[in-house]
């Protein structure tokens, strides 16, 4: 419970309230039997009973006021907590490492962000109050029997007891069934969406059956979980009924031989079946909160998991670039091209983490001054997009040291680095939303002139004027509405925009035509002249006319130089020349 509360301080106020409230409900249910026993007593007296009746009105309409009030409190807190929950989640997944990312499943993350804060919610709310109103209505109950009747009081205790001994071993087998629970689900979000973010090769693959097994044999899983949670809660109620039904039959035997024996009053045995109805109430409130909590508890440890994994690193705050410092990310590079490189790798070696432990670099040196346009070529695997990934700090070198413009990478912010880089991966992401809405991701505030430009530089103009809706048209889940080269050419223009003062280009023309591509490559060498381009590339065309080529084979830097250079004196990137980095038309 302490684990659970800490996440209710910002409405430890409101619950606290709420608690008094359930309090003040269970002591006027335990004071209806006492007024209910006035009445009788004031009728065997001849005595008049408005008084008393108007009371258990009141309480009865006080009781269902409070509880009114309470619910409606414990509803808003429930939603804090759950609001709480989720920003911190938000705010945390969005600045993890690239590494914890590789770790989850998407869908299991979104399971966990929905449905898992829901059952913390549930477990912090109802199943603290409940058990606050239980437990008070049950020790209440059992207070006031004993003052009325001590004997049928140890009668009724024998036959709780035995209910109490039957479901003892329930909350930690609820404890495992609930995790088990939670887990099943997220696997199970976690293939289906798996499966929907590549619904046509699915398609395409005649996969559907074999993919409807998989995603039926974890929903078969998550059942048998929930169902086994649905098994053990059934376990209690029938329980404690019977011996709180057990418990009615031997006190109405005994209390009507009292009360026919003079020793016992007849208010007294009413109000005494009265306390004894009480206790089935809260017992079962009190198991249906044990529950709740055990519930919540093995979500708030999925929760908490997400919550505990380290940030992306930032420099100590006595390192870092204030703002005054920070790298201009836009305008020309005019006299500031050639002071120092705008790319500088001094023995930089990396493994990717969770992988056979095989280096990915291997002691890489290289530079790229500032403006002019340089290529990075070599085989598949050879470490060119991680060269990429690591200028972008998507991954950290393991030794080594990397310098941007000058200064050592570690020191800058992620804020500061990231404003002077505009990086286009390979699979050229587009996001589900409208056209404009890609366009301007990096630079929300950019002009409509400028996105024209842009447009016209990247030949997307005519397809956008094509479009029934324009810039305002959705480009689908993924940008599935859009072709393989349009995606590529909208993550090119959304860089561009940006006007970043080192632009990442990861293999940008694998998927364009051969219009579209020298359309690319003339616009590269405008960009050129404001921006240093840096190119991970397989094409020809895209390398040949570079201001320098630096050639990657195994991790490491091999060659250096221009196009024709290359071509005589390095033997990998002539048969590159001569196979891969010839031009193609994909469409």
């Amino acid at each position: 419970m302490r684990a659970l509360l800490a996440h209710t301080r910002p409405q430890a106020t409101a619950l606290a309230v709420a608690c008094v409230l359930s309090a003040a409900a269970a002591l006027m249910t335990l004071a209806q039997p006492l007024a209910v026993k006035r009445v009788f007593h004031d009728l065997s007296a001849s005595r008049p009973v408005a008084g008393p009746l108007a009371l258990i009105v009141g309480l009865f309409l006080a009781e269902a006021l409070t509880e009114a009030v309470r619910n409606c409190l414990l509803g808003r807190i429930g939603e804090g907590v759950v609001l709480r929950l989720r920003t911190l989640l938000v705010a945390r997944l969005l600045r993890w490492p690239t590494a914890a990312h590789e770790r989850h499943r998407s869908g299991d993350l979104i399971s966990r962000l929905s449905g898992d804060t829901t059952a913390v919610r549930w477990a912090l709310t109802g199943g603290t109050t409940d058990a606050v109103a239980g437990v008070l209505t049950f020790v209440g109950a059992l207070v006031l029997m004993a003052a009325l009747d001590p004997l049928m009081l140890a009668v009724t205790l024998c036959c709780l007891a035995v209910a109490a001994a039957a479901v003892a071993a329930v909350p930690v087998r609820l404890a495992g069934a609930a995790a088990e629970a939670r887990r099943s689900l997220g696997r199970l979000s976690a293939g289906l969406e798996r499966v929907l973010r590549a619904v046509r090769t699915v398609k395409l693959s005649g996969a559907e059956e074999r993919e409807e097994a998989r995603l039926v044999a974890e929903a078969r899983a998550a059942y048998r979980a929930e169902l086994r949670q649905v098994h053990l809660r059934a376990v209690v109620r029938p329980v404690v009924t019977l011996a709180v039904q057990g418990s009615l039959v031997v006190v109405l035997c005994v209390g009507g031989v009292r009360v026919a024996e003079g020793t016992m009053g007849i208010g007294d045995l009413i109000a005494f079946l009265m306390y004894l109805m009480c206790l089935a109430v809260p017992v079962g409130t009190v198991s249906g909160a044990v529950a709740e909590v055990q519930a919540g508890r093995a979500a708030l440890a999925r929760v908490e998991e997400l919550l505990r994994e380290p940030l992306e690193a930032e420099p100590p705050a006595h390192d870092r670039d204030v703002p005054g410092r920070i790298p201009e990310p836009r305008g020309p590079v005019g006299t500031a091209r050639g002071t120092a490189p705008a790319v500088e790798l001094r023995e930089v070696d990396f493994a990717y983490p969770g992988r056979d432990g095989s280096p990915a670099l291997r002691r890489v040196s290289l530079e790229v001054p500032e403006g002019g346009r340089v290529a990075l070529v070599g085989p598949s695997g050879a470490g060119k997009s991680t060269v990429l990934a690591l200028i972008g700090r998507i991954y950290r070198p393991e030794s080594g040291t990397l310098r941007l413009f000058g200064r050592d990478a570690a020191d800058l912010s992620l804020e500061a680095l990231r404003a002077l880089i505009g990086h286009v991966e390979q699979e050229a992401p587009v996001m589900a939303g409208t056209l404009r809405s890609n366009l301007v991701y990096a630079r929300p505030d950019v002009s409509e002139r400028r996105i024209k430009e842009v447009l016209d530089r990247t030949n997307l103009a005519g397809f956008v004027d094509s479009l029934p809706e324009g810039l305002d048209t959705q480009v689908g889940d993924g940008g599935v509405l859009l072709s393989g080269g349009q995606r590529q050419r909208v993550a090119i223009a959304r860089m561009l925009l940006k006007e970043p003062r080192l632009l990442l280009l990861d293999e940008v023309t694998s998927q364009m035509d051969g219009e579209n591509e020298r359309l690319l490559n003339a616009t590269l060498r405008e960009a050129a002249d404001t921006c240093t381009v840096l190119v991970v590339a397989h094409r020809l065309s895209t390398v040949q006319d570079a201001d320098r080529i630096l050639v990657m084979d195994a991790g490491r830097i091999r060659a250096r130089g221009t196009h024709h250079s290359l071509l005589r004196e390095d033997e990998l990137y002539a048969h590159l020349a001569r196979t891969q980095l010839l031009p193609t038309s994909t469409g």
